[in-house]
């Protein structure tokens, strides 16, 4: 099976513009739609299932910046899962910090913690940043080092401030 950017015919990337990829999900959608291989061979219609199956898991994942970076980490493996990721005890004192506030929390606090929380994802987010301009984007060990660190941090911290919602 290609890999989702092979797949669309775009080079690797950790941020895909759905809007420039659509016309070829279209067309892909309309290449293999099954109704199409109805008379075909057995074979030939599995294979145009399993396409468009892949066709929507790409689709689907091109449109979720969290679920792209996963999907690039997997196809490097760097990403495994079920894997018991441990983060940096510097960030769970960070995060500890804003949980303390959130059990403390009253009304007028949670724009401060919102604030810090906020600070925090900005400071994670920086040394990844230049990554997800790369066009294509060329994995290195330590990139993907960075990225899972990152992928890690931000789903840790999403988790907390859906708590805030």
């Amino acid at each position: 099976m290609d890999n989702f950017f092979d797949l669309f015919e775009i080079p690797m990337q950790l941020k895909v513009d759905p809007a420039s990829i659509r016309p070829r999900f279209f067309a892909l959608s309309r290449q293999f739609h099954p109704d199409f291989f109805v008379n075909r061979p057995a074979e030939e219609q599995q294979a145009a299932l399993e396409k468009t199956s892949s066709l929507n898991k790409a689709w689907k994942t091109f449109q979720q910046p969290d679920e792209l970076l996963r999907y690039v980490l997997e196809i490097h493996g760097a990403w495994i899962s079920g894997e018991k990721y441990e983060l940096s005890p510097d960030f769970l004192m960070e995060v500890m910090e804003i949980n303390e506030a959130m059990m403390d929390l009253e009304e007028g606090n949670k724009d401060g913690i919102l604030q810090q929380a906020s600070g925090l994802q900005t400071n994670m987010f920086e040394p990844v940043a230049p990554y997800f301009s790369e066009n294509p984007f060329m994995p290195t060990p330590e990139k993907l080092a960075d990225l899972k660190e990152y992928y890690y941090r931000k789903k840790y911290l999403d988790r907390i401030l859906q708590g805030l919602s």
